[in-house]
C-alpha cells in the first residue's frame, strides 16, 4: 500500500482510530494485523518470506542468548545466512547469473544459466537489514532476546517503515510495543502535519520533478547539453524529496500513535563535505553500514591504508546493496572514492584557503563547499539513475555540449521556458521549482529554529492558514498517480 494512495488515506485513520479505542494488552496484534494488510496490498504471497525469517531470527535470538562460544557466533552466522540467502536469491540470483553468462560468453563456454522470473518482493532490503540488526545485537549483548513472538513479529513488519525505513535498531523500537501511549493533541497533530510536509514532498515536488527525470533518463539520447543537466539536476531532487518525503510520512504516523522513529535526513544537499553528506542522507543505512560492517572489519583502528580500503569497501559493498547493478557498484565506489580523496587532500585543502585568504570568508567558503559537494553528489546519481552503463556514459559524456557559442542565444537556450519541452504547460515547471525553493525555505528556517516552535509563535488565524495553504497545494497541485517511492525497489 502506497502512501501516496486513496487506499491509504482511508486506510491510516481507520487503523489509528482502533489502535486508540483498544486496550494496550491487543494493540499489538491490532497493529502486526494492520502491517500485514499493509504489506499484502503489493503480493500477498511475498508475506510468506517475512514470515520465513521472522520465524529463523525469532528463534536464533534466543538461542544465541543462551548459548556461548562457538555455538553463540555459528548462531549468528545461520541468522545471518538465512536473510542474506533471501536477499542473493530474490535480488542477485539473476544479476550474478548475468554475469557469469556473459563470463562464459565470453570464453566460448558452451554454459548458460537460466534466469529466474520473479518480481522483486518490495522493501526487501529494508526488513532484512532491521531483522539483522536484531540478532547482532542479541548476539553483542546489547539486547535481551524477544520472547513474544508477536511483537518481534510486529518490530520487523510495523507497516510505517516496513518498506523503506527508517531502520531502526531493536533497542529503540522494541521497547514501545509495550508502552500505552493515549491520545494527546499535540503529539497527534504534530505527527499529522509531519505527515502532510512528507505528502507535500512527494507528490508536489518529487512527482512532478519525476516528468523530467523520467523523460530524460528514460531515453537520453534524444537530449544533450542543457537539457541533460536538468534532468540530473531535477534527479538529484527529486531522490531527495520522495525518500525523505517517505520517511517523514513514517515518522509522523508512527508519532500520532505514539512511537518514536529515528530521524532519517537531515538536509543532506546543505552538507560541506561528502562524509558530512552521509551523516545527513539516510541516517538509518549509513548508521547500519558504520556499526555493523565498518568497524566489524577494522573501521579507523588500522592503518591508513587499511582504513582507505574498508571505507572504499564499505561502500561499494553499500551500492550493491542498493541494487544488483554495475551501475549501483560504480554509484557506491564513486562515494568511497570521494570520501577517501577528501581525507588525503584536506591539509591541501587548508593549506590553500589559508594562503588565497578564504579562510578570511567563512561564508564564501561554506558555499564553495557546499556546490562542490552537491556537483560530486549529483554526478554520482547519473550511475544510480541511469538504466545501464552505456547510458550513464553517454549523460556524462554529452552534459555540456553547446552547439553554438553565440551569448544571446545560449541565455535563451538555457532559459526556464526550456522546460516546457518536458510539461505539457509552462504552469507545470513553474510549481515544481516553487515547490523545491519553498521547501529549502522551511528547511533553512528549521535549522535556526524548529519549525513547530516558530508555528506556536504565530497567531492561530494565520497558522490555521498555513496549514489549509499546504493541503489545498497537496490536493490542486498534487500528482495521485499511484507512483511508486523510489527506494521500494531496494
Amino acid at each position: 500500500m502506497l502512501f501516496n494512495s486513496y487506499e491509504f488515506f482511508f486506510f491510516f485513520p481507520i487503523v489509528t482510530i482502533i489502535y486508540f479505542l483498544l486496550p494496550q494488552k491487543y494493540r499489538w496484534f491490532h497493529l502486526l494485523a494492520a502491517s500485514c494488510v499493509f504489506y499484502c496490498a503489493f503480493i500477498p504471497i511475498y508475506i510468506l518470506i517475512l514470515f520465513f525469517t521472522i520465524l529463523i531470527d525469532y528463534c536464533a535470538g534466543i538461542f544465541i542468548e543462551k548459548s556461548s562460544g562457538q555455538k553463540r557466533k555459528c548462531l549468528l552466522i545461520l541468522s545471518l545466512v538465512a536473510n542474506i540467502g533471501v536477499l542473493a536469491v530474490f535480488k542477485y540470483y539473476n544479476f550474478l547469473s548475468g554475469n557469469f553468462n556473459a563470463i562464459c560468453h565470453l570464453f566460448h563456454l558452451q554454459y548458460n544459466i537460466e534466469l529466474l522470473k520473479i518480481i522483486l518482493p518490495i522493501g526487501l532490503s529494508f526488513h532484512t537489514f532491521q531483522a539483522m540488526s536484531y540478532t547482532i545485537e542479541v548476539y553483542r549483548g546489547n539486547q535481551k532476546a524477544e520472547r513474544h513472538l508477536g511483537i518481534y513479529a510486529l518490530y520487523v513488519m510495523f507497516y510505517p517503515q516496513l518498506v523503506a525505513g527508517p531502520i531502526e535498531r531493536p533497542q529503540n523500537l522494541l521497547w514501545q510495543f509495550r508502552q500505552k501511549f493515549d491520545f494527546e493533541y499535540g503529539r497527534v497533530t504534530s505527527g499529522l502535519k509531519l505527515m502532510a510536509w512528507g505528502l507535500f514532498k512527494k507528490v508536489v515536488i518529487a512527482d512532478r520533478l519525476a516528468v523530467v527525470a523520467n523523460q530524460v533518463f528514460g531515453d537520453p539520447y534524444q537530449y544533450d547539453g542543457f537539457p541533460l543537466v536538468i534532468g540530473v539536476v531535477f534527479f538529484s531532487l527529486q531522490i531527495y524529496c520522495d525518500f525523505s518525503g517517505y520517511s517523514d510520512i513514517a515518522i509522523g504516523a508512527a508519532r500520532v500513535m505514539g512511537f518514536s522513529l529515528m530521524k532519517n535526513f537531515d538536509r543532506p544537499y546543505s552538507a560541506k563535505t561528502i562524509s558530512e553528506f552521509w551523516k545527513r542522507w539516510h541516517i538509518s543505512l549509513s548508521t547500519w553500514f558504520r556499526d555493523y560492517l565498518y568497524i566489524s572489519i577494522g573501521g579507523n583502528r588500522v592503518s591508513t591504508a587499511r582504513r582507505y580500503f574498508n571505507l572504499f569497501f564499505v561502500f561499494t559493498v553499500s551500492g550493491l546493496l542498493h541494487g544488483a547493478s554495475w551501475n549501483f557498484v560504480i554509484w557506491g565506489a564513486l562515494h568511497g572514492f570521494y570520501l577517501i580523496v577528501g581525507i588525503v587532500t584536506k591539509p591541501i585543502r587548508a593549506s590553500f584557503n589559508r594562503i588565497t585568504k578564504l579562510s578570511k570568508f567563512p561564508s564564501l567558503l561554506h558555499g564553495i563547499d557546499v556546490t562542490i559537494v552537491c556537483l560530486l553528489v549529483a554526478f554520482a546519481w547519473i550511475f544510480f539513475r541511469a538504466a545501464n552503463f552505456a547510458d550513464a556514459t553517454y549523460i556524462i559524456n554529452h552534459l555540456f555540449t553547446i552547439h553554438s557559442f553565440d551569448l544571446k542565444g545560449l541565455l535563451a537556450y538555457i532559459n526556464i521556458p526550456v522546460l516546457e519541452a518536458f510539461y505539457p504547460s509552462g504552469l507545470e515547471s513553474k510549481v515544481a521549482l516553487v515547490s523545491v525553493l519553498i521547501m529549502e525555505a522551511v528547511q533553512y528556517l528549521h535549522q535556526q529554529q524548529a519549525i513547530s516552535l516558530r508555528l506556536s509563535e504565530i497567531p492561530f488565524a494565520f497558522r490555521f492558514n498555513l496549514y489549509f495553504l499546504l493541503m489545498m497545494s497537496i490536493i490542486l497541485f498534487g500528482m495521485f498517480g499511484k507512483t511508486q517511492f523510489i527506494y521500494f525497489q531496494f
